[in-house]
């Protein structure tokens, strides 16, 4: 076991940690919930591997493996908790471009691990207007110039419960509509015009960065931030966006200062991060953070 880990190549190293999943799965279910479960993994071969060795096989597999290696049993459960690890790096530079680990995209994310999350979490090139690409960072839109449309993305996952932040930032000029926010599916991603898209119907929920109007179901539902003279958004400002699904909220963030809750009473469906555009050439980044800190 230790010639291999130490010498074999990827595809032996997925073997070896495929054989010791198999023989620990026993004890995976009891691990997954506590108690009987550190007892069970130890006394397999998962208790017996050093950390080392662990930690060199696990850099070889992929995401989901590594879900549920996590759960055979404390040890592994432990050796894949440092989200700093040679495993998440690994894992991350083999997912991630060389751009978006080089630039500051992800200088919010202090760790390997959220850095593959967020990516996980970032605008689908599957699900959006056929007028707008994802660039090879993995996180930013760039809309093409296409007279009289309006463009948008979702996210690649929707929340349904927990609370969940992400950031947002245009790179280009607003034009007369610029909304980030979130939709359902059902939500529509392109349209004739240039409208304010998102918000434009029961499915959506936007804030129009241009005029600072809340939209949705085609109205307006006031302006945001709700004080005299709010300032208007500089380009390459981050915006925080934060969704509480627990109390059925959506709020803002610009900077380090809690702009308040811009729509209350969310339905009880699966909600994604969503952003529509007019102007042509503009890029807008989005970078999932994960939970919300309070305070």
């Amino acid at each position: 076991m230790m010639s291999v880990a130490a010498g074999g190549s990827g595809a032996s190293l997925g073997a070896v940690a495929s054989g010791c999943l198999s023989a620990a799965s026993p004890y995976a279910a009891a691990a997954a919930g506590g108690g009987a479960g550190e007892a069970g993994g130890a006394a397999g071969v998962a208790g017996r591997l050093p950390a080392r060795v662990l930690e060199h096989i696990f850099s070889y597999l992929e995401l989901s493996e590594l879900m549920r290696c996590s759960l055979v049993c404390w040890h592994w459960y432990n050796i894949l908790s440092d989200e700093n690890s040679e495993v998440w790096r690994s894992l991350c530079t083999r997912s991630l471009s060389d751009e978006a680990l080089r630039s500051d995209v992800l200088c919010n994310l202090p760790t390997y691990k959220g850095k593959l999350k967020s990516f996980q979490h970032a605008l689908s090139s599957h699900d959006c207007s056929r007028n707008v690409y994802i660039k090879k960072n993995g996180f930013t839109l760039h809309r093409n110039p296409i007279a009289q449309s309006t463009d948008g993305a979702r996210g690649k996952i929707g929340f349904s419960e927990g609370r969940h932040a992400w950031e947002i930032w245009w790179e280009g000029p607003l034009g007369t509509v610029a909304v980030i926010g979130i939709a359902t599916k059902r939500a529509a991603m392109q349209c004739q015009g240039y409208v304010a898209l998102l918000g434009s119907d029961d499915q959506s929920w936007g804030w129009n960065l241009v005029d600072n109007n809340l939209l949705h179901n085609g109205e307006v539902n006031g302006n945001f931030p709700q004080c005299n003279n709010a300032p208007k958004y500089q380009i390459g400002e981050r915006i925080r966006v934060i969704l509480d699904m627990d109390d059925k909220t959506l709020a803002f963030e610009r900077g380090f200062e809690f702009l308040g809750v811009a729509f209350r009473g969310l339905p009880k469906a699966c909600l994604f991060p969503a952003v529509s555009a007019v102007y042509g050439n503009t890029e807008v980044t989005m970078v999932y953070l994960g939970k919300p800190l309070d305070g």
